[in-house]
């Protein structure tokens, strides 16, 4: 059965390891593009979708979910940085859709019009896309 998702954002990749904890677990994926990302689950989920190194997923991530910087940032609890290019920004009254191409793939990031002004983002601009690993969910593809 073929889902259809609200969900823009779904990267394909391959699980690399299952870290598995009492609740939850961390999954690190290889993207098709070459970045390692961390989604932390449920332990359950892992069970239910037989997630084991090798198993081929997709990151599933809400676009109110990723954050933009203009550089790489240090010391932040965020595992999941991903460098990009702003390929397209769409402004509304309040908030701004801003599309980043990244190795692999595309991402678009909800954030507000102010935050587009203060980082001066064009097409064309560098960023780096930053997700907490809780916010990534996986989907076997």
């Amino acid at each position: 059965m073929l889902m259809t998702l609200s969900i823009r954002n779904q990267i394909p990749g391959t699980v690399t390891a299952v870290t598995p904890g009492e609740v939850m677990a961390t999954v690190k994926v290889r993207l098709t593009g070459g970045q390692d990302i961390t989604a932390a689950i449920t332990l359950e989920s892992v069970e239910d979708l037989g997630l084991a190194s090798g198993t081929a997923v997709r990151a599933l991530v809400k676009s109110t979910e990723v954050s933009l910087a203009t550089a790489p940032v240090e010391g932040l609890s965020i595992r999941n940085q991903l460098p990009g290019t702003v390929t397209d920004v769409a402004t509304g009254g309040a908030m701004a859709s801003v599309k980043v191409a990244v190795d692999g793939g595309e991402l678009t990031s909800a954030i507000t019009k102010d935050a587009v002004t203060d980082l001066a983002l064009s097409a064309g601009t560098p960023v780096v896309a930053l997700i907490k690993s809780t916010e990534i969910s996986l989907a076997t593809a």
